[in-house]
């Protein structure tokens, strides 16, 4: 059918006005079906008859709050009627790639700064045509109609049309290619705290999860994986596994070896009944003691250069006062609270899989995303893969990877039926892509005066992006290369690259370590270990000074940067400076990273024995706010998240195994340990900036600056240990 003939028939059925959003900017191929046009089944609006609008939201719901904020960024340019607003979330198609990473992911923190043009454009396409049609209707000009709540109206007249009674007839008008955006004055949605889309489906218990989808009949697996890092499997008995009551296969895949029964307790007893023998590689012995030895040796090196400003080296030569200082932080789990899942359908016609993935499509040079494993596991071309994204039980990066989803099609395929995959608590904790270990080794100097100009900063750590781009090929293709250039991994160096401290010698220097367990992206990936390494020692070089720590850090930023204004925010929000109660600390950093900026004031205390956090103070600047409680949501959780690794959370590894397995010996913050939680937006009216992961990186050192300011014990290391004297 002809794209005419189609908007022909549609009108005459009083079809919706189904709106293709053209994002130029978001992928190159043609949506599915589209043949060039812009009235797509893919980045789209739909107004039906009855006014309701449906937005297609292409990013990953993981209680970040994307189905709610994305659909914000519409309805204001379409001057929406909020209560008639809906969603539905994205194929998985290049189409809906993200416009500021390299596929259509979740990730970075990027989902509101990617879409904040694009949508609006497509949210003010939209009113347009509907304008023009009342214009039409009425023959009147359409500079004299105006929106509101889902309606154009002619004031002059007094005639008014709801969006679903010009819905049809819109559809037939040409996309404007050029329209007008709102200045942020004219905002009557954004900057509101909007109730969330997807609460009333929450609360009731209809939300679908991964772990809750796929189609009826389908069978369950769980796999048996080498427990060594790189083991394969060497000899399998599986005559037990067969005999267990529900067991209907047992299927050797890429990973290890899988159990496919009835339900998921027959396939667990099935997998425990199995005799399997693994040969257990390289990394047989391998231990934490190790890794940390390996990485003060790689340490004695020079390693690359991340950022070299002045003469460090000479400058410290000189100092009047020198302070050096070692930090070791661990790999640690995602612990996502819904476990890894995917159910896989494949059939001769195509593949059908419903995942709760953070990176629905990307590159082949980049492993394809959970559409192109899928095709590659069933031996089918990409598009005969169809992607149902669910809601995620939690994501921090864990499911940006597709490990799970090659399982379940792997499975599939050998069974010839749909089968959900799904992972214990064991089998995430001991099969992640955890957050890289890392060794830090700072050097920092004082002139006469206190004020430090020389630092020196070297980072030991496993590359993340070098799995993906694991060489240089000269060439056209060398600009693939370019978040490596120097070989040097971006994420490693990130948030101690850009030390915004005015010191006159500054060197940064990055050395790779290579030790063959795997490593991802977690939560603000590498901000998390760089910012508590930074702010804990410049707390450190403060007290060398004999100066407050929060004026320290004043005095060396820039009076009208946003460091500084979240930074005093903080401190005067905090009380910072005002008398504390008998036994209790405060101490204080600030970071950015993705684009926004975030400032913290922890205070403590030692009760028992053991650290308490008491009070958290968090003063934040993301430019301008979409929904301020989802922004005010987001940095609670990232408090919580970073304060639950830096005050329990380690993986070690025990000869080539994580040592660690659930939460009785890899516990997370509980309820009852939650500080009370102030959060306070810094108005701004830059465009936004990141917000689901600028919340982790300062609490950690806010923490320890704070113990170090109560009882005199510096931390360098993670999660923070009280020395003995302090539990006695």
């Amino acid at each position: 059918m002809k794209r005419r003939e189609f908007l022909e028939r549609s009108a005459a059925t009083g079809a919706a006005l189904t709106l293709g959003v053209s994002l130029a900017s978001c992928g190159s191929e043609a949506p599915p079906d589209a043949g060039g046009a812009s009235f797509a089944p893919d980045a789209w609006i739909r107004i039906h008859p009855d006014g309701a609008v449906v937005v297609v939201v292409a990013r990953s719901e993981m209680g970040q709050g994307v189905s709610t904020a994305l659909p914000m960024l519409v309805a204001e340019e379409l001057d929406a009627d909020w209560s008639k607003v809906r969603f539905e979330f994205a194929p998985a198609h290049e189409a809906y790639k993200n416009p500021l990473n390299f596929g259509q992911v979740t990730g970075g923190s990027t989902s509101v700064m990617g879409a904040w043009l694009p949508l609006r454009e497509a949210g003010a396409r939209a009113r347009a045509m509907l304008v023009s049609t009342a214009a039409a209707e009425w023959n009147v000009d359409p500079s004299a109609c105006s929106t509101e709540s889902g309606a154009v109206i002619h004031r002059p007249s007094g005639q008014r049309m709801g969006y679903g009674d010009l819905a049809a007839r819109a559809a037939m008008l040409p996309v404007p290619a050029q329209v007008r955006l709102k200045e942020p004055g004219e905002f009557r949605l954004i900057g509101t705290a909007v109730p969330r889309l997807d609460l009333p489906s929450m609360v009731t218990g209809r939300t679908t999860y991964g772990i809750d989808a796929g189609p009826a009949g389908r069978l369950t697996a769980v796999v048996a994986r080498s427990p060594v890092f790189g083991g394969r499997l060497l000899k399998l008995d599986e005559a037990a596994a067969r005999a267990v009551p529900g067991v209907r296969a047992v299927v050797p895949i890429s990973s290890g070896v899988a159990v496919v029964a009835d339900g998921y307790w027959a396939a667990h007893k099935g997998r425990q009944a199995l005799a399997v023998e693994w040969d257990e590689g390289e990394l047989a012995q391998l231990s934490s003691e190790q890794i940390s030895a390996r990485l003060r040796e790689l340490a004695q090196g020079e390693g690359r250069d991340a950022r070299t400003s002045g003469d460090a080296a000479s400058a410290l030569a000189g100092v009047a006062r020198r302070l050096e200082a070692e930090y070791d932080l661990p790999y640690l789990a995602h612990a996502c609270m819904e476990p890894m899942n995917c159910t896989a359908d494949v059939r001769e016609d195509g593949v059908e899989i419903w995942a709760p993935t953070q990176t629905q499509w990307l590159p082949g040079l980049f492993g394809g995303g959970t559409r192109g494993v899928a095709a590659k596991a069933a031996g089918v071309p990409v598009d005969r893969v169809r992607v149902h994204t669910t809601n995620l039980g939690g994501g921090f990066g864990r499911r940006s990877e597709t490990d799970f989803i090659r399982e379940a099609v792997e499975v599939s395929r050998a069974m010839s039926a749909p089968v959900k995959v799904v992972w214990s608590r064991e089998d995430d904790i001991q099969h992640d892509f955890y957050r890289p270990v890392t060794y830090h080794r700072l050097v920092g100097g004082l002139d006469p005066s206190g004020r430090p100009v020389a630092w020196s900063h070297h980072i030991v750590a496993p590359s993340i992006l070098m799995r993906f781009i694991p060489g240089f090929i000269p060439g056209p293709i060398v600009r693939l290369a370019g978040p490596m250039k120097g070989g040097i991994d971006p994420t490693a160096v990130e948030g101690a690259r850009e030390l915004a401290y005015a010191i006159p010698n500054i060197a940064v220097r990055y050395t790779q370590a290579d030790l063959g367990i795997p490593v991802g992206f977690w939560r603000s990936v590498g901000n998390t270990h760089t910012a508590f390494v930074v702010e804990t020692f410049i707390d450190e070089l403060a007290a060398l000074a004999g100066k407050d720590p929060a004026v320290f850090r004043r005095d060396l930023l820039p009076a009208d940067s946003r460091h500084r204004r979240v930074l005093d925010a903080a401190a005067e929000r905090a009380g910072w400076g005002s008398p504390l109660p008998e036994g209790v600390g405060r101490g204080i950093a600030v970071h950015e990273s993705f684009g926004s900026w975030c400032a913290q004031v922890a205070e403590v205390a030692v009760e028992d024995g053991r650290l308490r956090v008491r009070r958290v103070v968090a003063a934040f600047d993301c430019g301008t706010v979409v929904n301020p409680d989802t922004v005010v949501a987001q940095i609670e959780g990232g408090i919580v998240y970073g304060l639950s690794a830096a005050l329990k959370e380690r993986i070690t590894i025990e000869r080539g195994r994580v040592v660690q397995s659930n939460f009785h010996d890899y516990p997370v913050l509980r309820i009852d340990e939650m500080p009370v939680i102030e959060v306070h937006l810094v108005p701004s009216g830059d465009a936004p900036g990141g917000v689901g992961e600028p919340g982790v990186p300062p609490i950690a050192p806010a923490v320890a600056n704070a113990l170090a300011a109560l009882t005199g014990q510096r931390v360098r290391q993670l999660p923070i240990a009280l020395k003995e004297d302090l539990n006695r």
